[in-house]
């Protein structure tokens, strides 16, 4: 299994920046993708952006240009810089992480962190 720690949620001004990051630990040998999501109550959790082992990047058109998601694959680190947030953004931010775990067959393993609040006021 693979567990997620995630921090730097908050609350923020419209046009701030926060910057999350998201931990993983467990028997990892390598990192297919980690990646955030985001939801807020009474929606479907959505798609925020996601980064490969290979560094390719994805990103969700409503945050193109204002977040920036990287990996530190070394530390099993994952951070997504925020900024020009808007009251939009306004969510229960989630990090996933799809790993390959050297204890099990087949090693690939997906797991999600419990979630951190992003609060944005106009």
């Amino acid at each position: 299994q693979v567990q997620l720690v995630e921090s730097g949620g908050g609350s923020v001004e419209a046009g701030g920046s926060l910057r999350l990051s998201c931990v993983a630990s467990g028997h990892i040998i390598s990192i297919n993708s980690m990646g955030w999501y985001r939801q807020v109550p009474g929606k479907q959790r959505e798609l925020v952006a996601t980064i490969t082992g290979r560094q390719e990047t994805n990103y969700a058109e409503a945050v193109q240009c204002r977040f920036t998601i990287s990996l530190d694959d070394a530390a099993n680190t994952v951070y997504l810089q925020m900024n020009a947030l808007k009251p939009d953004d306004t969510a229960v931010y989630y990090c996933n992480a799809d790993i390959n775990d050297i204890t099990r067959r087949p090693p690939r393993v997906e797991g999600w962190g419990q979630g951190t609040l992003v609060t944005v006021s106009s």
